[in-house]
């Protein structure tokens, strides 16, 4: 616990430096393609374009709880997108940028952090997106949209807890940023980001593992908030299970990273 509580003190107090160097590297990966950053916020939009003429049109799936499917997928498919890619990105931050911060006073723990923060304007972003389909299809704010806050802050915790235990791993073992990958792939199908499987299709036990994926508790979260359809509190077993999940990320990623970040750069 002692280390979960140093990793959250230097968070704490790199938070200028962070969101600095998050904004820097937002203006660095596009500098050199013609559209820059609006590729940012094209590119999940084509993505939706394509889930909903596939599972929204092509398959029928055209509602789920009464709710028309492209508003119920695109509030969703929010989270998703900057969950999957900021748990990647965080993934092979230190592996990336080790060396040259092993050099100066710089706390490596932060880098993590900062590809998180950097892919943060996305997710506002298409979140206005999802707001204005919602609006279009009759979806109207209410009281439950103050709940969202409540999974944003569920969302950045488990990606600071799950990036500082990804980061470390994907150094000491060289394939898992690969096999993370795959696992993230995987994981797209089964969080409930494209279909309800909640609405009864699955066996109850099935249904009952797939609850227990994190990346599920935040999209349905997000989903339920918007659409006005309960509280986080009437979850009470999925939300133990979710912060349980975060503790232990929390635990084993931070005693990982301290106990090996003096080896980083030999062992890379």
């Amino acid at each position: 616990m002692k280390e979960v509580v140093t990793l959250f003190k230097e968070q704490f107090e790199s938070l200028g430096m962070i969101f600095r160097i998050s904004k820097y590297e937002d203006r660095a990966s596009y500098q050199s393609h013609y559209l820059g950053l609006i590729w940012e916020y094209l590119y999940p939009l084509i993505q939706i374009c394509i889930y909903w003429l596939v599972f929204g049109v092509g398959l029928k799936h055209g509602q789920s709880s009464g709710i028309d499917y492209l508003p119920w997928m695109v509030i969703g498919i929010t989270p998703w997108f900057f969950m999957n890619r900021a748990t990647l990105d965080a993934s092979k931050s230190i592996y990336q940028r080790v060396s040259m911060v092993s050099k100066m006073k710089f706390p490596v723990s932060a880098l993590p952090s900062i590809k998180i923060v950097s892919n943060l304007s996305s997710f506002w972003t298409m979140l206005v997106v999802s707001v204005i389909v919602g609006l279009i299809y009759g979806i109207h704010p209410s009281v439950y949209w103050l709940e969202s806050v409540y999974y944003f802050f569920c969302m950045i915790m488990f990606l600071i807890a799950f990036g500082i235990f990804n980061s470390a791993v994907s150094i000491l073992i060289r394939d898992y940023h690969v096999l993370l990958q795959s696992i993230m792939r995987m994981l797209f199908y089964i969080s409930g980001v494209l279909f309800n499987f909640e609405a009864g299709s699955f066996p109850p036990v099935a249904t009952r593992l797939l609850q227990l994926n994190p990346f599920f508790y935040v999209v349905s979260g997000f989903r339920e908030s918007m659409l006005g359809q309960g509280w986080f509190w009437q979850r009470p077993t999925l939300t133990i299970e979710f912060w349980l999940i975060v503790l232990f990320f929390l635990l084993v990623g931070s005693h990982l990273h301290y106990k090996f970040r003096s080896r980083f750069v030999d062992l890379i």
